[in-house]
């Protein structure tokens, strides 16, 4: 491998990890929990992470031209230190060594189910979004009816506020995940 490659793709894990870290600051924002009613869960952080994640994910996809290979590489690199910190995680609690793999899988699908979901939200009005929030996020514990609605004018507004985001700013590192706020 050549030692561009190399420094290429060690400069793309940083990038990565310092995109990572903010997705996973903003999904932890108390408002989720304290006042839209997101179980304060694993699952319900998971969840959360998830939300956030594809809403970065999904703002690097959307890239075209001479930038759009790097955003994709990018994209995986996220994708991948996600699922390393998942991993992890499930190893800390104490998750044995061989249901560590079938939980991540299923974690993986779960992630691709609701990028499905969520897309179909965003491409629909806020009933349909909120519906899928709804499903996904409060599974456990069904909210007020305020919640679903709060939470897809919330992931409006951080879409609207990604899409705005330079891709030059998203591929240096540097991303706002709360300028609109909760």
């Amino acid at each position: 491998m050549p030692l561009s490659r190399f420094f290429d793709r060690r400069r793309r894990e940083r990038v990565a990890h310092a995109l990572y870290t903010e997705v996973l600051s903003q999904s932890r924002q108390p408002v989720f929990f304290a006042e839209w009613g997101v179980p304060d869960t694993v699952d319900g952080r998971f969840d959360m992470l998830v939300l956030h994640a594809y809403l970065l994910l999904r703002r690097l996809g959307l890239e075209k031209g001479a930038a759009a290979d790097s955003a994709r590489a990018l994209s995986q690199s996220v994708f991948d230190l996600m699922f390393a910190d998942m991993d992890q995680n499930l190893r800390e609690m104490g998750v044995s060594d061989l249901a560590v793999g079938h939980k991540i899988r299923a974690m993986v699908e779960a992630f691709y189910g609701r990028v499905a979901a969520y897309d179909a939200g965003l491409n629909g009005d806020d009933a349909t979004l909120a519906v899928a929030l709804a499903r996904n996020i409060y599974r456990e514990a069904p909210p007020n009816p305020e919640a679903p609605l709060a939470m897809a004018a919330y992931l409006r507004r951080q879409t609207e506020a990604l899409d705005r985001q330079p891709v030059a700013a998203l591929l240096a590192g540097d991303v706002t995940m709360n300028g609109s706020g909760p």
